[in-house]
């Protein structure tokens, strides 16, 4: 009778285990335990994404409530999809929307160039001068949707491609990009303020910022 009490708690409890598992993997799960922790060490990270281009969904939902943006982008395609589309149409107009991206004029084996090269060893399609051309490309459109936005700041950097940075003054969104994936299929930590997180990318931001040039392609009426 006790060996069969104790094989019938034995399966419970296994099959609990594994109902724990499987919730933990979930992402929302996943998410509450990592608030919980975050709250705890003071650290402020509330979710960890996967990828990259999982967050975007809710970055859309943080930029409708901004009262200011700051972005920081290794190549700025992002800026280009529907996420930041409201920014640029004036459906949504917080007070600053500070934007950097790389220098695609600088000499040759600049920080650019070091990005591209990484890249290039994990994507045979990446050739040296594409990196350059999706900076530019990305520039120009925003001076074209930027054009009647006078919130708008365009700067570009050079400086090492550690991480892309999208900020509000309620969170901010950081990747740290790898020499072995594309900055999309990298994992993406979401930190609300105040937290040490927040800190570190708004710090980041604003180190770039003050090393940065304006773009001379943003032209206001």
């Amino acid at each position: 009778m006790n060996a069969f009490l104790l094989g019938i708690l034995s399966s419970l409890a296994t099959s609990a285990l594994l109902l724990a598992l499987s919730l933990l993997r979930a992402a929302r799960p996943l998410w509450w335990l990592t608030a919980a922790c975050s709250w705890f060490n003071g650290t402020g990270l509330h979710r960890v994404y996967r990828r990259q281009a999982s967050a975007e969904q809710a970055m859309r939902h943080d930029l409708a409530r901004a009262q200011w943006v700051k972005v920081m982008a290794g190549r700025g395609n992002i800026l280009t999809r529907d996420t930041f589309a409201p920014l640029w149409s004036g459906d949504l107009s917080p007070a600053s929307v500070q934007i950097l991206l790389p220098d695609p004029d600088t000499p040759h084996e600049s920080w650019l160039d070091r990005r591209s090269h990484d890249v290039a060893r994990f994507d045979p399609g990446f050739t040296p001068d594409l990196l350059r051309d999706q900076v530019r490309a990305n520039i120009n459109y925003l001076a074209q949707a930027a054009r009647a936005q006078r919130n708008i700041h365009l700067h570009r950097y050079n400086l090492p491609h550690t991480c892309r940075v999208i900020a509000t003054d309620k969170a901010a969104y950081l990747t740290f990009y790898s020499d072995n994936a594309h900055g999309r299929n990298s994992p993406c930590l979401y930190a609300r303020a105040p937290g040490l997180l927040y800190t570190i990318a708004l710090q980041q931001f604003d180190t770039a910022w003050a090393n940065s040039t304006e773009a001379p392609l943003t032209q206001h009426p």
